[in-house]
Protein backbone atom coordinates (compact mmCIF):
# COMPACT_ATOMS: atom_id res chain seq x y z
CA UNK A 1 0.00 0.00 0.00
CA UNK A 2 2.75 2.57 0.80
CA UNK A 3 4.85 1.51 -2.47
CA UNK A 4 1.15 2.40 -4.54
CA UNK A 5 0.51 5.37 -2.23
CA UNK A 6 4.23 6.52 -3.35
CA UNK A 7 3.45 6.20 -6.93
CA UNK A 8 0.19 8.10 -6.83
CA UNK A 9 1.60 11.29 -5.38
CA UNK A 10 4.93 11.19 -7.10
CA UNK A 11 2.37 10.65 -10.64
CA UNK A 12 0.42 13.71 -9.41
CA UNK A 13 3.23 15.68 -9.10
CA UNK A 14 4.71 14.88 -12.50
CA UNK A 15 1.85 15.88 -13.48
CA UNK A 16 1.35 19.01 -11.67
CA UNK A 17 5.00 20.49 -12.50
CA UNK A 18 4.07 20.66 -16.50
CA UNK A 19 1.10 22.54 -15.48
CA UNK A 20 2.69 25.33 -13.17
CA UNK A 21 5.19 25.85 -16.17
CA UNK A 22 2.43 26.30 -18.50
CA UNK A 23 0.11 28.62 -16.33
CA UNK A 24 3.59 30.80 -15.72
CA UNK A 25 3.29 31.97 -19.75
CA UNK A 26 -0.21 32.69 -19.32
CA UNK A 27 -0.12 34.81 -15.52
CA UNK A 28 -0.25 38.35 -17.60
CA UNK A 29 -3.48 37.61 -19.02
CA UNK A 30 -5.17 36.41 -16.07
CA UNK A 31 -3.35 39.53 -13.71
CA UNK A 32 -5.76 41.50 -16.51
CA UNK A 33 -8.64 39.91 -15.88
CA UNK A 34 -8.81 39.89 -12.65
CA UNK A 35 -7.88 43.33 -12.30
CA UNK A 36 -9.60 45.06 -14.79
CA UNK A 37 -12.33 42.84 -14.92
CA UNK A 38 -13.10 41.11 -12.44
CA UNK A 39 -12.55 44.08 -9.80
CA UNK A 40 -12.95 46.47 -12.82
CA UNK A 41 -10.04 49.23 -11.37
CA UNK A 42 -9.17 51.53 -14.76
CA UNK A 43 -6.10 50.48 -16.81
CA UNK A 44 -4.65 54.31 -16.38
CA UNK A 45 -5.44 54.20 -12.50
CA UNK A 46 -2.68 54.22 -9.96
CA UNK A 47 -4.64 51.29 -7.29
CA UNK A 48 -4.62 49.53 -11.17
CA UNK A 49 -1.14 49.32 -11.83
CA UNK A 50 -0.42 48.59 -8.11
CA UNK A 51 -2.85 45.44 -8.37
CA UNK A 52 -1.93 44.30 -11.56
CA UNK A 53 1.69 44.67 -10.75
CA UNK A 54 1.26 42.50 -7.12
CA UNK A 55 -0.90 39.92 -8.86
CA UNK A 56 1.08 38.66 -11.57
CA UNK A 57 4.61 39.35 -9.85
CA UNK A 58 3.92 37.29 -7.00
CA UNK A 59 2.45 34.43 -8.88
CA UNK A 60 5.13 34.65 -10.94
CA UNK A 61 8.14 34.58 -8.08
CA UNK A 62 5.76 31.87 -6.25
CA UNK A 63 6.15 29.45 -9.19
CA UNK A 64 9.67 30.07 -10.17
CA UNK A 65 10.72 29.76 -6.79
CA UNK A 66 8.62 26.23 -6.42
CA UNK A 67 9.96 25.22 -9.31
CA UNK A 68 13.83 25.89 -8.82
CA UNK A 69 14.19 24.73 -5.12
CA UNK A 70 12.62 21.73 -6.45
CA UNK A 71 15.08 21.57 -8.63
CA UNK A 72 17.85 22.52 -6.34
CA UNK A 73 16.60 20.14 -3.29
CA UNK A 74 17.39 17.22 -6.06
CA UNK A 75 20.83 18.82 -6.27
CA UNK A 76 21.30 19.20 -1.93
CA UNK A 77 19.70 15.42 -1.77
CA UNK A 78 23.12 13.73 -3.98
CA UNK A 79 25.54 15.81 -2.90
CA UNK A 80 24.80 16.02 0.76
CA UNK A 81 26.67 18.55 3.25
CA UNK A 82 28.66 16.01 4.87
CA UNK A 83 30.39 14.56 1.55
CA UNK A 84 31.18 18.00 0.28
CA UNK A 85 32.80 18.84 3.71
CA UNK A 86 34.81 15.69 3.67
CA UNK A 87 35.76 15.72 0.05
CA UNK A 88 37.11 19.31 0.88
CA UNK A 89 39.50 18.25 4.36
CA UNK A 90 41.28 15.01 2.32
CA UNK A 91 41.87 16.24 -0.77
CA UNK A 92 44.42 18.86 -2.51
CA UNK A 93 42.20 20.71 -4.95
CA UNK A 94 44.77 23.69 -5.46
CA UNK A 95 42.14 26.72 -4.69
CA UNK A 96 39.47 24.79 -6.27
CA UNK A 97 37.57 24.64 -2.86
CA UNK A 98 36.69 27.97 -2.70
CA UNK A 99 34.36 27.85 -5.77
CA UNK A 100 33.03 24.48 -4.56
CA UNK A 101 32.42 26.21 -1.02
CA UNK A 102 31.20 29.29 -3.08
CA UNK A 103 28.88 26.92 -5.21
CA UNK A 104 27.64 25.10 -2.29
CA UNK A 105 26.49 28.56 -0.74
CA UNK A 106 24.92 29.66 -3.89
CA UNK A 107 22.47 26.53 -4.22
CA UNK A 108 21.69 26.75 -0.16
CA UNK A 109 18.43 28.56 0.81
CA UNK A 110 19.49 30.40 3.64
CA UNK A 111 19.99 33.93 4.51
CA UNK A 112 22.43 35.51 5.98
CA UNK A 113 21.93 34.63 9.64
CA UNK A 114 20.35 31.52 8.68
CA UNK A 115 23.38 30.08 6.98
CA UNK A 116 25.13 30.56 10.21
CA UNK A 117 25.03 27.73 11.85
CA UNK A 118 26.19 25.75 8.90
CA UNK A 119 29.55 28.35 8.83
CA UNK A 120 30.10 27.39 12.37
CA UNK A 121 29.93 23.78 11.98
CA UNK A 122 32.12 24.26 9.06
CA UNK A 123 34.71 25.58 11.09
CA UNK A 124 34.19 23.07 13.78
CA UNK A 125 34.47 20.71 11.42
CA UNK A 126 37.64 21.83 10.19
CA UNK A 127 37.50 22.93 7.28
CA UNK A 128 39.87 25.72 6.77
CA UNK A 129 38.72 29.33 7.21
CA UNK A 130 38.81 31.28 4.22
CA UNK A 131 36.87 28.45 2.46
CA UNK A 132 33.88 28.58 5.75
CA UNK A 133 34.06 32.46 4.49
CA UNK A 134 33.59 31.75 0.74
CA UNK A 135 30.43 29.78 1.71
CA UNK A 136 29.11 32.63 4.46
CA UNK A 137 29.99 35.19 1.57
CA UNK A 138 27.84 33.47 -1.12
CA UNK A 139 24.98 32.20 0.43
CA UNK A 140 23.02 34.77 1.41
CA UNK A 141 24.10 36.91 -2.17
CA UNK A 142 23.21 33.62 -4.33
CA UNK A 143 20.29 31.32 -3.64
CA UNK A 144 17.75 29.25 -6.03
CA UNK A 145 14.85 32.27 -4.70
CA UNK A 146 17.26 34.94 -5.52
CA UNK A 147 17.86 33.01 -9.14
CA UNK A 148 14.06 32.61 -9.43
CA UNK A 149 13.20 36.40 -8.72
CA UNK A 150 15.48 37.59 -10.90
CA UNK A 151 15.09 35.37 -13.85
CA UNK A 152 11.46 36.59 -13.51
CA UNK A 153 11.79 40.18 -13.23
CA UNK A 154 15.23 41.33 -14.52
CA UNK A 155 16.16 38.00 -17.12
CA UNK A 156 18.60 36.00 -17.98
CA UNK A 157 21.30 38.10 -18.79
CA UNK A 158 21.55 40.03 -15.46
CA UNK A 159 20.36 36.70 -13.64
CA UNK A 160 23.78 34.81 -15.12
CA UNK A 161 25.73 38.37 -14.51
CA UNK A 162 24.27 38.60 -11.05
CA UNK A 163 24.59 34.86 -10.21
CA UNK A 164 28.73 34.56 -11.48
CA UNK A 165 29.15 37.78 -9.58
CA UNK A 166 28.17 36.55 -6.51
CA UNK A 167 30.03 33.25 -6.61
CA UNK A 168 33.26 35.46 -8.09
CA UNK A 169 32.90 37.21 -4.82
CA UNK A 170 32.63 34.59 -2.32
CA UNK A 171 35.73 32.77 -3.86
CA UNK A 172 37.67 36.01 -4.12
CA UNK A 173 36.72 37.30 -0.48
CA UNK A 174 37.29 33.66 0.85
CA UNK A 175 40.14 33.37 -0.53
CA UNK A 176 41.75 36.78 0.83
CA UNK A 177 40.50 36.18 3.89
CA UNK A 178 41.81 32.45 4.11
CA UNK A 179 45.31 34.17 3.46
CA UNK A 180 45.34 37.11 6.23
CA UNK A 181 45.32 33.75 8.67
CA UNK A 182 42.57 35.36 10.74
CA UNK A 183 41.60 31.79 13.11
CA UNK A 184 43.06 33.51 15.71
CA UNK A 185 40.27 36.38 15.93
CA UNK A 186 37.39 33.64 15.70
CA UNK A 187 35.88 32.75 19.87
CA UNK A 188 37.73 31.49 22.03
CA UNK A 189 35.23 28.69 22.40
CA UNK A 190 35.16 28.00 18.48
CA UNK A 191 39.32 27.61 18.39
CA UNK A 192 39.42 25.23 21.02
CA UNK A 193 36.97 23.12 19.56
CA UNK A 194 38.23 23.50 15.97
CA UNK A 195 41.71 22.14 17.91
CA UNK A 196 40.19 19.66 19.47
CA UNK A 197 38.75 18.88 16.41
CA UNK A 198 35.25 17.52 16.84
CA UNK A 199 32.74 16.79 14.72
CA UNK A 200 29.67 18.52 15.31
CA UNK A 201 27.41 18.46 12.04
CA UNK A 202 24.96 16.66 11.50
CA UNK A 203 23.20 15.90 8.63
CA UNK A 204 19.92 14.16 7.05
CA UNK A 205 21.82 12.04 4.58
CA UNK A 206 20.64 8.66 4.07
CA UNK A 207 23.31 6.12 2.65
CA UNK A 208 21.40 3.35 1.47
CA UNK A 209 19.88 3.68 -1.92
CA UNK A 210 16.08 5.44 -2.52
CA UNK A 211 15.46 5.64 -6.23
CA UNK A 212 14.58 8.86 -7.37
CA UNK A 213 10.98 8.32 -7.98
CA UNK A 214 10.19 7.79 -4.68
CA UNK A 215 12.55 10.75 -3.25
CA UNK A 216 10.44 13.06 -5.36
CA UNK A 217 7.61 13.97 -2.95
CA UNK A 218 9.70 14.78 -0.52
CA UNK A 219 12.20 16.67 -2.31
CA UNK A 220 8.97 18.75 -4.32
CA UNK A 221 7.60 18.75 -0.46
CA UNK A 222 11.29 21.08 0.64
CA UNK A 223 10.46 23.12 -2.25
CA UNK A 224 6.85 23.97 -1.41
CA UNK A 225 8.22 24.59 1.88
CA UNK A 226 10.29 27.09 0.91
CA UNK A 227 7.83 28.54 -1.23
CA UNK A 228 5.56 28.92 2.78
CA UNK A 229 8.57 29.95 4.88
CA UNK A 230 9.55 32.77 2.28
CA UNK A 231 6.10 34.05 1.22
CA UNK A 232 5.89 36.35 4.23
CA UNK A 233 8.77 38.01 2.55
CA UNK A 234 7.26 37.58 -1.12
CA UNK A 235 4.27 39.30 -0.31
CA UNK A 236 5.34 42.33 1.49
CA UNK A 237 8.16 42.79 -0.73
CA UNK A 238 6.14 42.72 -3.77
CA UNK A 239 3.85 44.40 -1.98
CA UNK A 240 5.70 47.32 -1.32
CA UNK A 241 7.62 47.49 -4.97
CA UNK A 242 3.64 47.63 -6.10
CA UNK A 243 2.67 50.76 -4.07
CA UNK A 244 6.43 52.51 -4.77
CA UNK A 245 5.49 51.34 -8.54
CA UNK A 246 2.22 53.30 -8.22
CA UNK A 247 2.50 56.16 -5.96
CA UNK A 248 6.23 57.16 -5.98
CA UNK A 249 7.24 59.87 -8.99
CA UNK A 250 9.21 58.72 -11.99
CA UNK A 251 12.77 60.63 -10.76
CA UNK A 252 12.54 60.12 -7.15
CA UNK A 253 14.95 57.86 -6.45
CA UNK A 254 16.87 58.65 -9.65
CA UNK A 255 17.29 62.37 -8.21
CA UNK A 256 19.50 60.41 -5.66
CA UNK A 257 21.30 57.09 -7.27
CA UNK A 258 21.49 58.23 -10.50
CA UNK A 259 24.22 57.09 -12.94
CA UNK A 260 25.72 60.29 -13.39
CA UNK A 261 26.29 60.55 -9.76
CA UNK A 262 29.84 59.15 -8.89
CA UNK A 263 29.29 58.08 -5.06
CA UNK A 264 25.75 56.48 -5.71
CA UNK A 265 26.98 53.25 -5.33
CA UNK A 266 29.19 53.71 -2.05
CA UNK A 267 25.97 55.67 -0.87
CA UNK A 268 23.71 52.95 -1.75
CA UNK A 269 25.88 50.35 0.24
CA UNK A 270 25.90 52.06 3.56
CA UNK A 271 22.41 52.70 3.11
CA UNK A 272 21.50 49.25 3.07
CA UNK A 273 23.94 47.78 5.83
CA UNK A 274 21.08 49.19 8.48
CA UNK A 275 18.69 47.20 6.57
CA UNK A 276 17.77 43.60 6.67
CA UNK A 277 15.59 41.28 4.33
CA UNK A 278 16.46 38.24 2.60
CA UNK A 279 16.42 37.56 -1.10
CA UNK A 280 12.16 37.41 -1.37
CA UNK A 281 11.40 40.63 -0.10
CA UNK A 282 14.22 43.03 -1.54
CA UNK A 283 14.19 41.86 -5.00
CA UNK A 284 10.57 43.01 -6.04
CA UNK A 285 11.61 46.80 -4.28
CA UNK A 286 14.95 46.34 -6.82
CA UNK A 287 12.81 45.73 -9.39
CA UNK A 288 10.97 49.24 -9.12
CA UNK A 289 14.02 50.87 -7.91
CA UNK A 290 15.54 49.86 -12.09
CA UNK A 291 12.30 51.00 -13.21
CA UNK A 292 12.70 54.22 -11.38
CA UNK A 293 15.97 55.21 -13.08
CA UNK A 294 18.47 53.81 -10.82
CA UNK A 295 21.30 51.87 -12.75
CA UNK A 296 20.82 48.24 -12.24
CA UNK A 297 24.41 47.89 -10.98
CA UNK A 298 23.38 50.23 -8.01
CA UNK A 299 20.33 48.78 -7.23
CA UNK A 300 22.21 45.30 -7.03
CA UNK A 301 24.86 46.87 -5.22
CA UNK A 302 22.30 48.03 -2.41
CA UNK A 303 20.84 44.45 -2.80
CA UNK A 304 23.67 42.57 -1.57
CA UNK A 305 24.40 44.83 1.10
CA UNK A 306 21.09 44.16 2.34
CA UNK A 307 20.97 40.83 2.31
CA UNK A 308 24.65 40.19 3.08
CA UNK A 309 25.57 42.98 5.54
CA UNK A 310 23.24 43.30 8.20
CA UNK A 311 23.17 44.11 11.83
CA UNK A 312 21.35 40.96 12.89
CA UNK A 313 24.15 38.84 11.00
CA UNK A 314 26.75 40.96 12.93
CA UNK A 315 25.26 40.24 16.04
CA UNK A 316 25.40 36.35 15.39
CA UNK A 317 28.94 36.38 14.32
CA UNK A 318 29.43 37.77 17.34
CA UNK A 319 29.19 34.50 19.19
CA UNK A 320 32.02 32.75 16.49
CA UNK A 321 33.87 36.04 15.90
CA UNK A 322 35.55 39.21 17.74
CA UNK A 323 34.61 42.09 16.82
CA UNK A 324 37.89 42.75 14.58
CA UNK A 325 37.43 39.73 12.30
CA UNK A 326 33.93 40.94 11.93
CA UNK A 327 35.02 44.49 10.78
CA UNK A 328 37.60 42.89 8.38
CA UNK A 329 34.47 40.42 7.56
CA UNK A 330 32.01 43.10 6.71
CA UNK A 331 34.94 45.66 5.08
CA UNK A 332 35.95 43.33 2.82
CA UNK A 333 32.53 42.44 1.45
CA UNK A 334 31.37 46.14 1.28
CA UNK A 335 34.23 46.97 -0.84
CA UNK A 336 33.78 43.70 -3.33
CA UNK A 337 30.08 44.96 -3.28
CA UNK A 338 30.97 48.70 -4.42
CA UNK A 339 33.79 47.47 -7.19
CA UNK A 340 30.64 45.05 -8.48
CA UNK A 341 28.67 48.09 -8.09
CA UNK A 342 30.49 50.06 -10.77
CA UNK A 343 31.07 46.95 -12.88
CA UNK A 344 27.79 45.84 -13.23
CA UNK A 345 26.89 49.58 -14.33
CA UNK A 346 29.55 49.58 -16.79
CA UNK A 347 28.63 46.13 -18.39
CA UNK A 348 24.75 46.40 -18.08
Amino acid sequence: MKLINRINSSTQLLIALPALIVLYFYLQPLADFLTYELIQLKVDSRWGEVLNFFLYDTAKIIILVFLISSLMGVVNVYFPVERIRNYLTTRKLYGLQYFIASFFGAITPFCSCSSIPLFIGFVQGGIPLGVTFAYLITSPLVNEVAVAMFLGLFGWKATLIYASSGVALGMVGGYILGKLKLDRYLSDWVQQIQHAGEQTMQTGYESEHVHFFHRLPAIVADGWGIVRKVLPYIIIGIGVGALMHGFVPEDFFSAYLSEDKWYAVPVAVIMAVPLYANASGIVPVIQVFVAKGVPLGTAIAFMMAVIGLSLPEATLLKKVMKWKLIFIFFGTITFFIILLGYLFNWIL
